[in-house]
């Protein structure tokens, strides 16, 4: 078990256990079946990024705050220079670097994402996500094969989506190469 799941597990559980929310509701509010869940929180398996954001949203914290134990302080602005965003590695292959993890009270999540090239992938079907807000994804290089709601895209540098990520949502690098794009993740704003 590498010491960075135990201790983001070991801060889902504890915000669990103070918030009192059963392991039944937070499977639910997760997207997970409730023996899922529990393997998460005792750190047997790695995070997806949606399963994060949906603990973040259900217990109201900030992300950032489950994955480094530290609470954003910013609040004007955030400058985060080339290469120096908090590295993320929340899917098998994907590399996410977080471009605002010290910015307080976000209203969205900005990551500069690496999707890997896989040709064993291209004929699979593509695993897809679901969690509450929006979702805009810029294409800086590369292509990338989207799906929302069973339509196919195939999106290359230039090109974006916006989206709801409420609905089940999914993407791989296509065209023989890896795709690095821009994805903002937005909360959902009543």
């Amino acid at each position: 078990m590498q010491p960075k799941i135990a201790e983001i597990a070991e801060r889902i559980r504890a915000l669990r256990e103070i918030m009192e929310i059963p392991p039944e509701e937070m499977a639910r509010a997760t997207g997970v079946s409730t023996e899922e869940y529990l393997e998460l929180e005792k750190g047997e398996q790695d995070f997806s990024f949606t399963f994060l954001f949906n603990c973040a949203e259900r217990f109201g914290v900030d992300m950032i705050e489950i994955i480094t134990g530290e609470n954003p302080h910013l609040s004007g602005y955030c400058l985060v220079r080339k290469g120096t965003g908090l590295p993320i590695k929340r899917r098998q292959g994907f590399k996410y670097e977080h471009l605002a993890a010290t910015f307080r009270d976000k209203i969205s999540e900005p990551f500069l994402v690496t999707a890997p090239y896989s040709e064993a992938e291209q004929d699979k079907p593509i695993a897809l996500s679901v969690h509450e807000g929006q979702e805009f994804d810029y294409i800086l290089s590369g292509s990338l094969k989207f799906v929302h709601d069973n339509r196919i895209e195939i999106l290359h540098a230039g090109d974006s989506v916006y989206y709801d990520s409420g609905i089940g949502h999914g993407m791989i690098a296509t065209g023989g190469q890896d795709c690095v794009f821009i994805s903002v993740v937005m909360r959902r704003v009543d």
